[in-house]
C-alpha cells in the first residue's frame, strides 16, 4: 500500500493552513476553482499517476496562473489527487511552501532562484550552467529542477515593428549605431535605478547617456503602448509579456548577453518524484514545447483578450495534443 496518500492528506492539512494564513495576510486567496479534466495524449499517453497526491503552487501573475493551470490539468489527466494552489500571492510566498514540503510542484525561473532566493549578485550567462547552478543548490535541499525550457521570460528593449522593418534593427549592440534623435528610451522606475539596470545596460551596450528629454520614466505597464505609439523608440519590457505581439512590438536581441537568464523549469518535491519518476516524463514535453513567442500568445489571451488562464490552459493542452477530450 502506498504511503503516498497518507502524507498527502497530513500534507494538504498543513499546507491549506499555512498558504491560506499567508493569503489571508494579503488580502488575497489562491486561485482554486474548476480545472477540467481529460486523457493524456501525444507525447504523454500511457502515463499513469494513479495513487498520487500533488499540491500544484504557482505565483499570482498571468504567465505563471496559465503554467499552473496546465500543470493541475495535466496531472488530474494522468490519475493524480491534486490540490491547485495556483495563484499564491509573492514569489517569496510559493518558495517557502515549497522547501516546507506545502507544495509538491512549481514552475520557476533558474534566474529568479539564482538571484533572489539563493542571494547571488552575479548571474551566470550560459543558460545550462545557470540551470546546473540553481538545481544543485536546490537539491540538497529536496527540491528537483527538471530540464529547462528555452522560455526566457528576462528583461529585454523592444521597439516598434515600424521602426524595426525601416531601419532592420534586430540586435541591442545596434542601438548605439542609430542617430542621436532615434537613441529614446522608456523605462520604469525600478529599472532606472538598479545596479544592474539602465545606466549600466547603457555602458554595456557602448550607448552615449541620453539627456533627459530622451528619456522617459513611467511604470511598467504604460511602457509598451508608449512604445508601440513611438513616444519612444525603445521601451523596456519583459520577453514573454502578451502586449508584445498585441501591439505589434519586436524585441530586440541581447546579442551581447548582458541580462541574466529567467528560464523556465518545472521544479518537483524529492520525494514525489521518487515515489512517481513518471512526473518528470509528464512535463519535459511539455517544457520542450515552451519558448517565448507562444507564451507571448498564451499571456495575450488573458491579458488583451479577457479569456480566463484556465480555459487559455485547456485550449493550448488540446491543440498540442497533450489531452484529448474524455
Amino acid at each position: 500500500m502506498s504511503r503516498r496518500p497518507i502524507f498527502r492528506a497530513a500534507k494538504a492539512l498543513a499546507a491549506g493552513v499555512a498558504v491560506t494564513g499567508l493569503a489571508a495576510g494579503c488580502g488575497l486567496g489562491t486561485a482554486g476553482g474548476f480545472s477540467p479534466t481529460g486523457a493524456v495524449a501525444g507525447p504523454v499517453e500511457g502515463i499513469d499517476l494513479e495513487g498520487a497526491g500533488v499540491d500544484v503552487g504557482s505565483k499570482n501573475f498571468t504567465e505563471q496562473i496559465i503554467l499552473g493551470k496546465m500543470a493541475v490539468i495535466l496531472l488530474q489527466s494522468a490519475g493524480a489527487d491534486v490540490q491547485d494552489l495556483t495563484n499564491t500571492p509573492g514569489s517569496n510566498t510559493v518558495r517557502e511552501a515549497m522547501l516546507q514540503g506545502h507544495m509538491d510542484f512549481q514552475w520557476e525561473y533558474t534566474g529568479t532562484a539564482w538571484i533572489t532566493y539563493m542571494g547571488e549578485t552575479d548571474p551566470i550567462i550560459d543558460e545550462q550552467e545557470q540551470f546546473e547552478a540553481v538545481r544543485d543548490v536546490d537539491a540538497d535541499d529536496g527540491l528537483i529542477w527538471l530540464a529547462p525550457s528555452e522560455l526566457n521570460n528576462t528583461y529585454a528593449f523592444a521597439t516598434s515593428a515600424e521602426f524595426g522593418e525601416e531601419t532592420g534593427i534586430t540586435e541591442m549592440s545596434e542601438i548605439s549605431e542609430l542617430d542621436e534623435e532615434d537613441q529614446s528610451f522608456c523605462v520604469d522606475a525600478e529599472f532606472a535605478a538598479r545596479n544592474d539596470g539602465f545606466g549600466p545596460w547603457l555602458e554595456h551596450y557602448g550607448i552615449d547617456d541620453p539627456p533627459d528629454d530622451r528619456v522617459r520614466t513611467m511604470d511598467l505597464g504604460a511602457i509598451y503602448q508608449a512604445t508601440a505609439d513611438e513616444v519612444c523608440r525603445f521601451g523596456e519590457v519583459f520577453a514573454t509579456d502578451g502586449r508584445i505581439p498585441a501591439l505589434d512590438l519586436v524585441v530586440l536581441e541581447d546579442d551581447e548577453e548582458y541580462f541574466p537568464r529567467y528560464n523556465l523549469s518545472a521544479v518537483v518535491n524529492e520525494e514525489l518524484l521518487d515515489e512517481y519518476p513518471e512526473v518528470e516524463d509528464l512535463f519535459l514535453p511539455l517544457t520542450e514545447r515552451l519558448d517565448n513567442e507562444t507564451m507571448a500568445d498564451l499571456n495575450a489571451e488573458v491579458d488583451v483578450d479577457g479569456e480566463e488562464p484556465v480555459d487559455v490552459a485547456w485550449e493550448f493542452l488540446l491543440d498540442e495534443g497533450f489531452v484529448t477530450e474524455e
